[in-house]
């Protein structure tokens, strides 16, 4: 398993946010989550990569136990092994595409041009690398958001809410590249989504609540 969660709980304060979640997610596998708005499911998200702490249960993300980890260690891990694609993009606005998209490269100590390339043609902004942010839709924000989550590789990719900010033709497009580069590079996918349009390719739909999560198909 590349990510195993067990009897996770979380809360803020004497506020319960969610409790008694289980969750294995294996090698190439696409999970989405869906769930009501404030059930926690960003907080979930970031508990995988060990952005956020928990008050009970364990999260183990390419066989290491997050929780004995220190934040620096927690911070290679996630480094090495996971691509973050969120709803706001965050590019770097001063950099250009091609250099939003080598930026987890350069932090690993990196040098692939040909790589950037590369994952650049295969989101369909192969003419666009020169380009700075600001010059680009936000449909092509969020393809360079995927080029950058996938260009080193990463075992894991955390994908919330990444169509939100798009019209639905556009939304269709980003998961769909979303979906076959992650599953060309073997990469597991786990999708936070109101959208019940972007689970589609999903092999499995999970619904979070308070109390846990469960099969949304049934």
């Amino acid at each position: 398993m590349i990510l195993r969660i067990s009897g996770l709980a979380k809360h803020y304060g004497t506020m319960p946010v969610f409790k008694n979640v289980h969750l294995d997610v294996k090698p190439g596998e696409f999970v989405a989550i869906v769930g009501e708005s404030g059930v926690g499911k960003s907080t979930l998200l970031n508990c995988m990569a060990g952005l956020d702490n928990w008050d009970s249960g364990t999260v183990e993300l390419a066989g290491q136990n997050l929780g004995t980890l220190s934040d620096d260690g927690r911070a290679l891990l996630r480094r090495e092994s996971v691509g973050f694609v969120f709803q706001a993009f965050h590019v770097l606005p001063h950099l250009d595409v091609a250099q939003n998209v080598a930026l987890p490269l350069l932090l690993l100590g990196r040098h692939a041009p040909d790589r950037v390339s590369a994952m650049l043609q295969a989101v369909g902004l192969g003419d666009l690398g020169a380009r700075l942010p600001q010059q680009l839709s936000g449909g092509q924000l969020q393809r360079v958001a995927i080029a950058r989550a996938l260009v080193h590789q990463p075992a894991l990719i955390l994908a919330d809410e990444p169509t939100g900010n798009l019209d639905p033709g556009t939304a269709a497009k980003v998961m769909e590249a979303l979906v076959h580069q992650s599953r060309k590079h073997g990469s597991a996918l786990v999708l936070v989504t109101h959208s019940l349009a972007a689970t589609e390719q999903a092999n499995r739909v999970l619904h979070l609540r308070s109390e846990g999560m469960t099969d949304a198909r049934g």
